[in-house]
C-alpha cells in the first residue's frame, strides 16, 4: 500500500474542497522539506516533442488542480512530463457559492461548479516568476464570468499578454459548463471571432518576446460530429497550435443514481472516460493529424492513457485520478506508455 492510500479514507472524510488545499498544502511542505522524490518517485524519463516543445514525458496535470500557480514546483516533483496551471481569468472572481465539488467514490467521479475561482492573472504571473521549474508550464487562460461574450476576445488579450513571457503554451478554455455562456464560443462564428484576433496577436508577441508560444484550444465532450468537423475546420483554418479533449461533461446519466449524482456541474472521473475517448477519435480523424491532441478525460490508469493516444493523443493529462488513486498514478501510467510498443 502507498501512502496516498493510506491518507485517501481520512481526506474522503472532509469536504472535498478542503480536502484539496490540504493536499496540495502538505505536498508542498514535504517538496521544501525534500522529501518529494523519497514519498513519490518519479517515473523515468521518456522524452518526446510536441507542438516544438520538449517534454521529459507524455503525462501533464490537466488545468484546475493548481488554479493559482501555488504549488508548481511541488506538483512537478511528481514526475510529470508537463503542467498547466489556470485557468486564470483577468480579474479576481470567487467562483460559485460553496458546496461547488462533489466526489462520487462507487463511480469514481467528480462533479464540480467550481466556475473559475482564482486570484486574478496578475497574481498567477507572480507565483509563476518564483517557480524554479523549468519543464513545459501551459497556463490556461478565459473570461471573467460577467464579460459579456461579445467582449470575450478582450479578456483572453488581457490573459495572453500577461502569461505570453512565461508559458511553454498557452490553452484557451472555452469549454467549461460552469461559466454561463462560455459554451457559445465553440461555435463557427464565435470561435472565428476570438482566435483571429489571439492568432495575430501571437505573432505580434513573438517578435517583441523573441519566442513562439502555441496556442491550444480546450473544448467540451458534449459536441456532435458536425461540430467536431466544424470546430476542426476554424482550427486548421487559423493554424491552431493544438486541440486539448476534453473539458467535463454535462452528462450525469452514468451518475444520475448515486449520491451527488444530479448536482449541477461538470462531470469528471471514469464516467468520461469513454466519450473523451471517442471525441479524440473523432477530432483525429476531422483534423487529419495535422495538428497535436492533448488527451484528457476519465484517465484513472495506465491503460486509459494508452486508450488514449492510441485513439489519437501525442499527449494526456490527468486529475481526477489523482484524487482517487494519487501520484502513484503517474508512474503507472508512465510504465504502461514505455511498455506498449505501438506507441513508441
Amino acid at each position: 500500500m502507498n501512502l496516498y492510500s493510506f491518507l485517501r479514507p481520512l481526506l474522503f472524510q472532509l469536504n472535498p474542497e478542503t480536502a484539496h488545499h490540504i493536499t496540495l498544502n502538505a505536498l508542498k511542505a514535504s517538496y521544501c522539506l525534500g522529501l518529494g522524490n523519497r514519498l513519490f518517485p518519479p517515473p523515468p524519463a521518456q522524452p518526446c516533442e510536441v507542438m516544438g516543445l520538449k517534454f521529459a514525458n507524455r503525462i501533464g496535470l490537466a488545468a484546475g488542480m493548481d488554479k493559482n500557480g501555488d504549488y508548481i514546483d511541488a506538483l512537478a516533483a511528481l514526475g510529470f512530463g508537463f503542467l498547466e496551471i489556470g485557468t486564470t481569468t483577468p480579474r479576481p472572481q470567487p467562483g460559485n457559492p460553496p458546496p461547488r465539488l462533489f466526489r462520487i467514490p462507487q463511480a469514481q467521479a467528480i462533479i464540480n461548479r467550481m466556475g473559475f475561482n482564482n486570484k486574478g492573472v496578475d497574481y498567477l504571473v507572480a507565483r509563476v516568476e518564483q517557480a524554479r521549474f523549468k519543464g513545459v508550464l501551459g497556463i490556461n487562460i478565459s473570461k471573467n464570468f460577467d464579460t459579456p461574450l461579445e467582449k470575450a476576445v478582450d479578456d483572453y488579450l488581457c490573459c495572453m499578454r500577461k502569461v505570453y513571457p512565461h508559458a511553454g503554451y498557452i490553452a484557451l478554455n472555452i469549454s467549461s459548463p460552469n461559466t454561463p455562456g462560455l459554451r457559445n464560443l465553440q461555435k463557427k462564428e464565435s470561435l472565428s471571432r476570438l482566435i483571429g484576433p489571439l492568432k495575430e496577436e501571437q505573432q505580434h508577441l513573438t517578435s517583441i518576446h523573441g519566442r513562439y508560444v502555441p496556442l491550444a484550444v480546450k473544448v467540451a465532450p458534449d459536441l456532435d460530429v458536425d461540430e467536431v468537423n466544424t470546430v476542426a475546420e476554424v482550427l486548421l483554418e487559423h493554424t491552431i497550435d493544438a486541440l486539448i479533449a476534453t473539458n467535463t461533461t454535462l452528462n450525469h446519466q452514468p451518475v444520475e443514481q448515486l449520491p451527488h449524482g444530479q448536482e449541477t456541474g461538470g462531470l469528471s472521473g471514469a464516467p468520461l472516460r469513454h466519450q473523451a475517448t471517442c471525441i479524440i477519435k473523432q477530432f483525429s480523424q476531422a483534423l487529419d493529424s495535422r495538428l497535436p491532441i492533448v488527451g484528457v478525460g476519465g484517465i484513472m490508469s495506465g491503460a486509459d492513457a494508452c486508450e488514449k493516444l492510441v485513439a489519437g493523443a501525442s499527449l494526456v493529462q490527468i486529475y481526477s485520478g489523482l484524487i482517487y488513486s494519487g501520484p502513484a498514478l503517474i508512474r503507472e501510467i508512465a510504465e504502461a506508455i514505455g511498455n506498449s510498443a505501438n506507441l513508441q
